[in-house]
């Protein structure tokens, strides 16, 4: 999705409730897991071992990571039009609220969905844009998660 028409880092403030919709879908599949997995240190089973996770979970197989659904959505803001196009730069600045409420099963495809709550000015050419965010899976009614990113946009 691309950014609103006049969206642009002198103008975030008039873009305050603007829902930017959908990123791109992104697959979660098992080598996404495994790879993220290698990178954390953390291997348990529920993750990896596919095998055992089909016989024991009850999940009925591999799940994603919390922390793996969680960091999709660093490039997901910018697939979903939220960082302003003239920006000189954007960091990320922490979260709040966020919840795991179902887990991404292996092979599942998801997309965030990002919402603009609030921007408030933090000096010489830096906002910082509050934004309203989820995670759905395809085929789910209930979002993987829901949180608020902060987001240090710099002009």
């Amino acid at each position: 999705m691309t950014a609103p028409q006049g969206y642009s880092v002198g103008t975030l403030k008039d873009f305050v409730g603007h829902d930017f919709g959908a990123s791109d879908p992104i697959i979660v599949d098992q080598i996404r897991i495994n790879t993220f997995a290698d990178v954390t240190g953390d291997h348990q089973w529920i993750h990896v071992d596919v095998a055992k996770a089909r016989k024991h979970s009850p999940f009925g197989g591999p799940v994603a990571h919390g922390f793996l659904t969680l960091s999709l959505m660093a490039a997901a803001v910018a697939s979903a039009g939220v960082v302003p196009p003239d920006a000189r730069g954007v960091l990320n600045y922490g979260l709040e609220k966020v919840r795991f409420l179902a887990p991404v099963p292996a092979g599942a495809t998801v997309r965030a969905h990002f919402k603009l709550a609030d921007v408030e000015t933090k000096g010489d050419d830096r906002q910082l844009l509050r934004v309203e965010a989820s995670v759905a899976i395809d085929g789910s009614d209930k979002p993987a998660l829901v949180g608020e990113l902060l987001a240090m946009v710099i002009g």
